[in-house]
């Protein structure tokens, strides 16, 4: 009997393993929002952020040594995550040619019996020495309808600052860049943009553009005159208004200029679609800050930019380890620009002097930060303007965040970030920056002060802000659906320009 139940009890497990054996269970395929939560936690986030804002870094002013260090940083996560180099460029880095320029010594610009002098009346934006007598010629606001069919060689054209509608002046410095470009193209000797503003007082501007200034080595556009000039006098302006043959001598000396050394940092994993992978999203962030400054109230003088932007940098840090790991159907592209604090100069370098071809690019996900006062949230500066939207959203709400558009656009943040160089060769390109409902004593407390450390950083916050902008990105790159600018967007037609098709 018991050699029978032993027989029995045999048989009976012999099935049994039989038949677990031939049954396949299904198994899950991860999610994308799985594969995020894989890589994206708080104590990575934490130590790229306390190593590249820290007081050891000087505040990653654009040239130093510490943002040469922070480049190496950000070049050797990526190589110990994966992500390759872009050919073309030696391992990481992408050389940008910069100078600091020394402002003049002296200038004047003289007129039917008027003097403006330099600093007092006026101040050089852009250009060199120059001892020239030429035609003034007022063409309205400057647009390219003021400049169709008039001959402006070798005169001296004067315009209003900013376009019709503009009331920012930091709107005016890419406006003037468009008619500056439009002068010197059109043979014009100077350009001069008469300044009006109760917004940005004109002993600010003095203040600011009368110290060094770093730029982009470009010989081919610097050389032209692109000044500012003092509106406060009606009498002289209307005389320059009138014009009527009226001619003006210029005169400025003393500049100096020393080249200098600095770098975007670029990566990039190949995605995983035979025909998909041809196409490629920027991911990018701007890694430098404003060095060392006045001390604040504690006699801190160190400006660590943990906000700005070592969380921006830290965030495309996360994005490059998850999409090294598990790449998505799109390439990618990560880079880090140089020089965002002195004009957006890494990412203007890079959208001239592109590794990969712009017209493969066909997103570009940026993110920049100023501070936050609202956990509750993620926002994104022009979540509305692209065909990406529902999907940032849904990345949002699945770490119990909401996708908010920009909630202070008066202050002109799209085209304030490395974002609108790439937005003005028609490339979709929103920016993720920390919650905020209004540009309020919270966010200046720590905007460009000495006091934005890593210590103050809500990490449980930043892990969901994270996650979101990495799911954002998983998403984006595997979709199916347009990412591009929504009809009627600004920067619809240069799209249309750059792909040769509507993106739809």
């Amino acid at each position: 009997m018991q050699k029978l139940l032993y027989s029995l009890f045999a048989i009976v497990l012999l099935f049994s393993c039989k038949t677990v054996k031939d049954v396949s269970l299904p198994i899950a395929t991860p999610t994308d929002q799985d594969l995020t939560e894989e890589t994206v936690d708080v104590s990575t986030i934490k130590g790229h952020i306390y190593y590249l804002a820290s007081d050891e870094m000087a505040g990653r002013n654009t040239p130093s040594p510490e943002l040469n260090i922070a480049a190496r940083y950000l070049a050797t996560s990526m190589m110990r995550y994966g992500v390759k180099p872009v050919p073309g460029l030696e391992e990481y880095f992408q050389p940008v040619p910069m100078k600091k320029i020394t402002p003049p010594q002296s200038g004047t610009i003289s007129f039917a019996a008027e003097q403006m002098d330099y600093k007092k009346d006026f101040i050089l934006l852009k250009g060199a020495d120059i001892d020239t007598e030429a035609e003034v010629l007022f063409l309205n606001r400057g647009t390219a309808e003021d400049f169709a069919g008039t001959d402006v060689t070798g005169k001296i054209v004067v315009v209003i600052a900013g376009y019709e509608g503009q009331d920012n002046p930091q709107q005016w410095f890419f406006s003037g860049d468009e008619k500056q470009k439009l002068a010197k193209e059109k043979g014009a000797t100077a350009l001069i943009e008469l300044y009006s503003s109760v917004q940005l007082p004109w002993n600010f501007l003095t203040g600011y553009f009368t110290r060094p200034q770093t730029v982009v080595d470009d010989s081919k556009g610097e050389a032209f005159p692109y000044i500012w000039l003092n509106a406060a006098n009606p009498d002289a302006i209307a005389k320059l208004k009138a014009g009527n043959g009226l001619k003006a001598q210029l005169k400025v000396e003393g500049i100096t200029e020393e080249v200098l050394k600095t770098y975007n940092v670029v990566g990039m994993v190949e995605g995983t679609d035979p025909v998909l992978k041809n196409e490629y999203i920027i991911y990018s962030a701007h890694y430098d800050h404003v060095g060392i400054g006045r001390a604040d109230a504690k006699g801190d003088t160190i400006y660590n930019g943990a906000r700005d932007n070592a969380v921006g940098s830290v965030t495309v840090l996360s994005a490059a380890e998850n999409l090294a790991k598990y790449p998505t159907k799109r390439s990618a592209i990560f880079i880090f620009f140089t020089g965002e604090e002195k004009g957006l100069l890494g990412s203007a370098y890079y959208a001239d002097n592109p590794a990969i071809p712009l017209d493969k690019v066909v997103y570009c996900f940026n993110s920049d930060n100023g501070g936050y006062n609202d956990t509750s949230r993620a926002t994104i500066i022009g979540l509305t303007r692209t065909g990406a939207q529902p999907l940032i959203e849904k990345a949002c709400m699945a770490f119990g965040l909401d996708a908010a558009e920009d909630a202070a656009p008066e202050e002109g943040l799209f085209d304030r970030s490395d974002n609108v160089n790439f937005a003005k060769k028609g490339v979709p390109a929103p920016t993720f920056s920390l919650g905020f409902t209004a540009f309020d004593d919270e966010i200046n407390k720590y905007y460009h002060q000495p006091g934005d450390e890593p210590a103050t950083l809500d990490y449980a916050y930043l892990t969901k802000f994270f996650k979101a902008y990495v799911y954002s990105c998983r998403l984006i790159g595997n979709t199916n659906t347009s990412v591009f600018w929504n009809e009627g967007d600004k920067y619809y037609d240069a799209g249309k320009g750059l792909y040769g098709e509507m993106k739809e």
